[in-house]
């Protein structure tokens, strides 16, 4: 049976409500899959190759602490500047989020993160109006754009975990969780933007539990490919051609 196709200006954008759910069940699933792993997955290498698997789930509760603490926002945002230098602030940042927490043991890793991740989410959801309001310069593929705070914390901060989620099962083998109605929405708001940034005609096929069939215009680019793999490739991680160079930022 074939799949309908969704015109891509149809994806509707991501309500607060609905944001703040994916990012409540997407930390829970990331603090379930870490809980989940053995002593030798710690050291495992990444798809990020600065990072091992105990680096990664640091820069990840790193995050989630600067999301409920606007001092500790604050701190890493000033000592990750400093620490870029020429780089991107937020090569910086990542820095300070792990190196700042590079003490912790794996148990003491995982009991923090259980502990910070639900309180991350709602702290996210109930920031008030005029921060979300609130811009910022940040750079993507070399380009400089400006980010509202409330697109960092509905959409991107969800996207970054669930693909660190990606990174940490394909590094260690662990299943990887995706279910209709969360991971396809988190998709298809991908496949939305990816859409807007490059204005041109497709029509793409994704598939696995993540997927969908998503339509632009009539004819151009025919690309039908694993969601995830998708995704990957969209952040960098994977190599991709034509339409598929155009970066997303996750």
């Amino acid at each position: 049976m074939s799949l309908i196709a969704t015109r891509v200006e149809q994806v509707p954008a991501l309500t607060r409500p609905e944001a703040a759910s994916l990012a409540a069940t997407e930390n829970a699933r990331f603090v379930e899959l870490v809980t989940s792993l053995d002593a030798e997955d710690w050291v495992r290498p990444t798809d990020c190759p600065a990072w091992d698997v105990r680096a990664m789930t640091l820069h990840v509760l790193g995050s989630m602490d600067g999301h409920v603490s606007v001092r500790e926002f604050v701190h890493q945002m000033r000592a990750g500047k400093k620490a870029a230098g020429d780089r991107p602030d937020i090569d910086g940042m990542t820095e300070v989020q792990v190196s700042e927490r590079g003490h912790l043991r794996p148990r003491e890793i995982v009991s923090q993160l259980a502990e910070v991740a639900p309180r991350a989410a709602r702290a996210r959801a109930k920031l008030p109006a005029a921060l979300r309001r609130l811009s910022f310069p940040v750079e993507v593929a070399g380009v400089s754009e400006k980010w509202r705070v409330g697109y960092l914390c509905d959409v991107i901060l969800t996207r970054d975990t669930w693909m660190h989620r990606v990174d940490l099962s394909r590094a260690t083998g662990r299943p990887l969780e995706l279910t209709p109605g969360h991971d396809d929405r988190i998709v298809a708001d991908v496949v939305a933007e990816w859409a807007r940034r490059h204005g041109r005609p497709f029509t793409l096929t994704l598939s696995g539990p993540a997927g969908g069939v998503f339509t632009q215009a009539t004819a151009g680019e025919q690309i039908a490919m694993d969601a995830v793999e998708f995704a990957r490739t969209l952040s960098g991680r994977a190599q991709g051609t034509g339409l598929l160079s155009r970066a997303v930022p996750f």
